[in-house]
């Protein structure tokens, strides 16, 4: 009678197997509830970066390839944040409100926002985020378009710290190297510097990977290299 019920105990278990194994899409309970936790992260954060990567984007793809000038390529850039971020107030006063007004909307609600944060990232550069006060005292002469991907950046990662901007021949001969006559450091033709160096010693490799990415995700070129010292080079080529 023993053997017996184990027998039978045996099969009830194999039987029980089998049917789990027979029907594979049965997920447990919470795994369907992580997963539109995660979905619905996906999208708030696709939602949340969209505004800033179209401006950043499409000002360089504005200067890179269409001939832009500086300002007007940043102008057209946040014409397209400002479609987006109405786009945006619209969806949430026709949830609120159920009424949509999207002049009033542009005019008052998106065009303050794209403006403020287009003024703070032209002229505010935080100590923290610069190597030196020769630096920052350089900020102003960087590239507009490089300057927006800077703030933009910055907002993400707090702790990037711009190391070089703005160099002369001389400089070169100071740090034991040849001078470049094609360096972007130096004042080009538009009256802007067209590149910056970024550190990259004393940070984890997956955030110096991230930080290139992102960079070239916008249109800008990088290259890393240890010319006097690991640091990432981030340019806005010429046309």
């Amino acid at each position: 009678m023993a053997i017996r019920k184990l027998k039978l105990a045996a099969l009830r278990e194999w039987e029980r197997l089998e049917a789990r194994i027979a029907a594979p899409g049965k997920l447990p309970p919470w795994r369907p509830l992580a997963r539109r936790a995660l979905a619905l992260a996906g999208k708030l954060t696709v939602l949340a970066v969209l505004p800033f990567f179209v401006l950043v984007r499409g000002s360089v793809l504005l200067y890179t390839h269409r001939g832009a000038g500086p300002w007007l390529a940043l102008a057209g850039g946040a014409g397209c944040t400002l479609l987006v971020v109405t786009a945006y107030a619209g969806w949430l006063s026709h949830r609120l409100t159920g009424r949509v007004n999207v002049l009033v909307l542009a005019r008052r609600v998106a065009l303050p926002l794209v403006l403020a944060y287009c003024s703070y990232a032209l002229i505010y550069l935080s100590s923290g985020n610069a190597k030196s006060d020769q630096v920052r005292a350089y900020y102003g002469s960087l590239h507009p378009l490089l300057r927006v991907a800077l703030s933009t950046w910055i907002l993400v990662d707090a702790d990037i710290v711009i190391t070089d901007v703005a160099r002369q021949r001389a400089d070169y001969a100071a740090m034991g190297m040849r001078p470049a006559d094609g360096s972007l450091h130096y004042v080009q033709a538009d009256g802007y510097i067209h590149a910056v160096d970024l550190r990259t010693r004393g940070r984890s490799e997956v955030k110096n990977r991230l930080v290139q990415l992102y960079f070239w995700s916008v249109g800008l070129g990088t290259l890393r290299h240890v010319g006097t010292g690991d640091h990432l080079h981030v340019e806005l080529r010429l046309r």
